[in-house]
């Protein structure tokens, strides 16, 4: 099925390699992925932040293992903003393929923590309840807490964690989430306030707080929730994903 193409085409998110590698850290802050040494990964990145996904995720496979996390979160943002019926297949192409990684490049964090994205994105798709049913949480938690093992400064990792704890317990409550699960409100803000602290200008990270707020408290937060809703519309986007992020919360706000 052909990819949908991101709709918000803009030259500032094309960018050189020379321009893409002064911004490199203000765009990973988010996922501390290493600067590529390679001329050829460097394209598959400029790919990907300019919105052209499919070929991101195409010259990525091409590449090899080592192009396979340009591939994943290609992947992955797309299938989460911009699929359609393929999105469930897309997500689990890269569940197969993080998996795979794992086994060949087990000390690269982006092999668990988009295992982790992919899984969870499928279980807000079908069912959380279903999926911790299944055992899919404890697959879920375990690639993130083995992506922090490796790349603490992982601030997108933390966003997830801060996610995992307050989806469960907004499904089975806080005493069952505490006790079977292990998950806690103070432990969910405080991965939240920690990724904000290593990536302040993220959208999508005070989009999930702002989630976890009304997961957790419901009306008691709305107003918390509705300012970061509303920060996250006024953040920068740099490149197609920010873009995505920032045209979310709009909605949301």
């Amino acid at each position: 099925m052909a990819w949908k193409k991101f709709p918000y085409p803009q030259i500032d998110y094309v960018y050189t390699p020379a321009r893409l590698k002064r911004a490199w850290s203000r765009l990973h802050a988010g996922d501390a992925e290493p600067w590529p040494q390679d001329t050829e990964l460097v394209q598959c990145w400029i790919a990907f932040h300019a919105g052209d996904f499919e070929l991101a995720a195409q010259r990525g496979l091409a590449y090899g293992i080592d192009g396979y996390s340009v591939a994943h979160k290609a992947s992955c943002i797309h299938a989460h903003y911009l699929a359609g019926s393929d999105k469930g297949a897309r997500l689990d192409a890269v569940i197969e393929r993080c998996e795979l990684q794992q086994a060949q490049q087990p000390c690269n964090a982006a092999a668990y923590y988009w295992h982790a994205y992919a899984l969870g994105r499928r279980a807000q798709d079908s069912s959380v309840l279903k999926a911790l049913a299944q055992g899919v949480a404890g697959k879920v938690y375990q690639s993130l807490m083995k992506t922090l093992e490796l790349t603490p400064r992982h601030a997108d990792a933390h966003v997830a964690l801060g996610t995992y704890h307050a989806e469960i317990i907004g499904k089975v409550g806080a005493v069952i989430g505490a006790l079977r699960y292990g998950v806690s409100q103070k432990d969910s803000y405080g991965y939240f306030d920690a990724a904000l602290a290593l990536n302040p200008d993220s959208a999508v990270t005070r989009i999930e707080y702002a989630h976890a707020l009304l997961t957790l408290e419901g009306a008691a937060k709305k107003a918390a929730a509705s300012a970061l809703y509303q920060a996250a519309a006024s953040c920068k986007a740099q490149d197609a994903t920010e873009r995505l992020d920032v045209e979310a919360a709009k909605k949301a706000a």
